[in-house]
């Protein structure tokens, strides 16, 4: 199947774009290429997330959703607890619900957004 666009970049709605860029660009080790109140990027020199702000965002939280989910992203690690110790460090935090903690961990992000950390193989 062809398709006929090419994927420019992600953008996530946050209540703080410039604190979730930084949180973000060390979670994959990007730059941060832009950073204001309302608006913040991230990216690698060929990938882009973007963080808009959003008057009066509110997170799910994650397991018993208070809210929808806005945006779920998985990231590939090495090593489970290595990664979510360094996750930990920039500012995540664990819930105590864990589906499958020996595949992958739920953490959530400063704005209370989940996210996985899985192992590749």
């Amino acid at each position: 199947m062809s398709g006929f666009a090419t994927l420019a970049m992600i953008n996530l709605d946050a209540s703080d774009p410039a604190a979730q860029a930084r949180f973000y660009a060390g979670v994959l080790g990007w730059e941060v290429l832009h950073s204001r109140d309302e608006y913040a990027m991230i990216g690698d020199g060929s990938t882009s997330i973007g963080f808009g702000q959003v008057p009066g965002y509110s997170a799910p939280g994650w397991p018993k959703e208070s809210a929808p989910k806005r945006y779920h992203l998985d990231f590939y690690v090495d090593d489970l607890e290595k990664g979510e110790q360094q996750a930990l460090a920039l500012g995540a935090t664990k819930p105590d619900e864990q589906p499958t903690p020996d595949r992958w961990r739920v953490l959530l992000d400063p704005e209370g957004h989940p996210f996985d950390i899985c192992l590749k193989s």
